[in-house]
């Protein structure tokens, strides 16, 4: 099989001469020429550059299986499917990811939303709603595409909230997806460093971060996917991937108001750690502990009293669920471009 074919030419069962190209048979040479250059689980992605292109849904792809393609839609196809190959990730091909129930705009300025942080927006949610309180203020640090403040902004009682990131490139992608979501008017984008844009006396209820925390030694581990086109600067967090939590730890008392509560994604075997931090700072309430769909302790979550203790609010009557099940969303079948499978390396 050559490296770019320029006919698509089947080397298991090449078309006659002159035989259009069907769909089906179009998503099965796909298929086996991603899987010659070690892309595994390929069948999903074919199919979205296929339906994309070709401006169906992906079910429509096998109600038309026999449907020839012109020489149009196969120069369309082509330089996606290329592009696959050389393992540049599907949705910045396609320019779009999904996230709970949006669609967010994504290229390589933010990195691709993950299913596991839909869990910790939806540890958030869960617990906010147990207030039965509108109104609420949140803050996202490292807010990237702006994916956890849209969607706090979408499904909860929230009236505000703030998303804090390094980069000034990614939060043009954020405030696109603002504006095109109808949500600019109830979030602010700051540019900065952690909580360094937020001033004194500014009080949240919410604190949430899905923080870099990949550590130098496990960069190259990192699939292709990750390491060769999402930006770094928002995968990478010092020396042992735990840079940004003692200063998340440190300072997120003094922009929650008392009762409040942070709620943080952590990496593979970083609970411990975080979770340490937390019960030798003064504020903080228990630390809990929730376990993604894969089984790995995810999310950590921590009441802030400060001076007052509020019973309405705080987490301290929550139980740790280290040794259960933890909060869990299950996988939604209208998914239409989903972010890098749970439990992989640098799967944030």
């Amino acid at each position: 099989m050559t490296e770019s074919p320029p006919r698509f030419r089947d080397p298991v069962d090449p078309p006659a001469e002159g035989k259009p190209w069907s769909v089906l048979r179009l998503l099965r040479w796909s298929t086996r020429y991603l899987e010659d250059k070690g892309i595994t689980d390929v069948r999903s992605d074919v199919e979205h550059l296929l339906a994309d292109t070709l401006e169906m849904r992906r079910l429509e792809l096998y109600l038309h299986h026999e449907r020839p393609l012109s020489t149009a839609e196969l120069s369309a196809f082509r330089p996606r499917l290329l592009e696959r190959a050389r393992r540049r990730p599907l949705q910045y091909i396609l320019g779009v990811a999904s996230f709970r129930e949006l669609e967010l705009e994504v290229d390589e300025r933010v990195l691709i939303p993950r299913p596991e942080t839909e869990e910790l927006v939806e540890a958030v949610l869960s617990r906010v709603r147990e207030w039965g309180r509108e109104g609420l203020e949140a803050i996202d640090v490292g807010t990237g595409s702006g994916a956890i403040a849209l969607s706090l902004l979408s499904e909860g009682p929230f009236r505000r909230v703030v998303g804090v990131d390094r980069s000034g490139a990614a939060l043009d992608v954020a405030r696109g997806n603002a504006e095109r979501l109808g949500l600019a008017g109830r979030v602010e984008f700051l540019e900065g460093d952690l909580l360094e844009p937020i001033g004194t006396g500014v009080r949240f209820d919410v604190l949430v971060s899905n923080p870099p925390y990949v550590a130098p030694e496990e960069w190259t581990q990192l699939p292709p996917e990750v390491r060769d086109f999402e930006p770094r600067m928002a995968l990478e967090a010092g020396e042992d991937g735990l840079a940004f939590y003692g200063r998340l730890v440190a300072d997120g008392g003094r922009v929650l108001r008392p009762g409040g509560f942070m709620a943080l994604e952590v990496g593979a075997d970083q609970a411990p750690r975080v979770v340490e931090w937390i019960r030798k700072h003064p504020g903080w309430e228990r630390p809990v502990v929730l376990r993604d769909m894969a089984g790995r302790d995810r999310i950590v979550l921590s009441g802030w009293n400060g001076e007052e203790v509020s019973s309405e609010q705080g987490l301290t009557d929550v139980e740790d669920r280290r040794d259960g099940e933890g909060t869990r969303r299950g996988p939604r079948a209208d998914r239409r471009v989903q972010g890098p499978e749970a439990g992989g390396v640098g799967t944030r």
